[in-house]
């Protein structure tokens, strides 16, 4: 059976929405009212690298099972769909337009399964030790998460590394790294049921007889997204510095016990929390992969672009590692790089926001 699935944020949404369509689902996506005109019009197109394959292949999805529309958020009726996908920049929840719609989302009951590095503050709430955790301040609007129901919101570690081309249009984007998309699971089990359909639907698709990458995968454990918080923390951030911004590889391995001590240490933090070991991501593992990403993390080519505010993940586990007891000097000495990089921006913008200005929806 086809489900409807609406996904907030045409960029990276685009990824999970062809794999989506490739499996025979129906998607729409939420976007500019721009966006959407070219979406109508000419679809996405995907490129991705199937394994063994020298070359990157266009997946276009006029060509897929699956029904593609694209909408602004005010046009959006929730009660067509069965399942949200949440994969816009954290930033960007505080425009009117999409808090307008997050809240016609909330009332619906709608199952919300984000694809966001920053893990929505209902599911932070699932997570016994962050319950009672003061975090609002990592996040842009907190205030935009107020009424949704924890047990319906769930967060998949995006774990696939894509980008859009800055000399392609906004229907585009480009995988780098394939890897899977990593759920953990609803309160309810009947929405855990439909996210195991997805796995087994996206699964079984094959390209000219060839499996797909980029899969989704579900899992009990609440921890499993949470390993990409030592990626994150280690990489990603690092990738700011006080000058230009560099690439995750030379974040990683410009000093490799530095990133990691810096790694073990959220990996100890995720497992105080709870998580077990095995729901983690060796540091050897993710060392090797950083080897072949050469660009730096969106988060820093965000930053010297002048943006204003950015997801904080960094922010998020500072707050947690000092209300554990267990502060980190370089992850702290990370946060206060964004915050400065962050700051300038505001002053050369010539405007006095704080440090949770919106940015503009995508």
């Amino acid at each position: 059976m086809a489900r409807n699935v609406l996904i907030l944020g045409a960029s990276y949404g685009s990824l999970l929405a062809t794999k989506l369509l490739m499996a025979g689902h129906n998607v729409t996506l939420v976007c500019r009212k721009q966006t959407a005109e070219l979406i109508n019009r000419d679809g996405t197109e995907v490129r991705i690298k199937l394994r063994d394959e020298a070359a990157h292949r266009p997946i276009f999805s006029r060509d897929l099972p699956g029904i593609l529309d694209a909408v602004e958020p005010a046009d959006v009726d929730p009660s067509r769909y069965d399942l949200v996908g949440l994969a816009m920049q954290e930033p960007q929840y505080a425009d009117h337009a999409i808090q307008v719609l997050m809240i016609k989302i909330a009332e619906a009951k709608l199952p919300c399964l984000s694809i966001m590095n920053m893990p929505p503050l209902p599911y932070l709430q699932r997570i016994p030790a962050l319950s009672k955790m003061k975090l609002e301040e990592a996040y842009t609007n907190a205030a935009v998460w107020e009424r949704f129901e924890p047990g319906l919101v769930s967060l998949c570690s995006p774990d696939p590394q894509a980008f859009r081309p800055p000399e392609e249009a906004a229907n585009v984007l480009h995988v780098g790294l394939p890897t899977n998309f990593k759920a953990a699971s609803f309160a309810d089990e009947k929405h855990n049921l439909l996210l195991r359909e997805l796995e087994a639907d996206i699964d079984a698709v094959k390209l000219d007889g060839q499996d797909v990458p980029v899969k989704l995968k579900v899992f009990d454990s609440m921890f499993v997204p949470l390993a990409k918080w030592s990626m994150l923390l280690t990489g990603n951030y690092r990738c700011i510095t006080q000058q230009e911004p560099q690439s995750i590889r030379d974040a990683v391995h410009g000093d490799i016990n530095l990133s990691q001590s810096i790694y073990d240490h959220v990996d100890a933090i995720a497992q105080r929390l709870g998580a077990d070991p095995t729901d983690q991501v060796p540091f050897e593992k993710y060392a090797k992969a950083a080897e072949s990403l050469l660009k730096p993390s969106s988060a820093a080519r965000a930053v010297a672009g002048g943006a204003p505010s950015i997801e904080r993940v960094d922010l998020l586990v500072k707050l947690i590692s000092h209300q554990l007891g267990v502060p980190n000097a370089e992850i702290d000495r990370t946060v206060q790089i964004v915050n400065q990089k962050l700051n300038e921006s505001v002053v050369a913008g010539g405007s006095a926001a704080p440090r949770g200005a919106p940015v503009a929806v995508t």
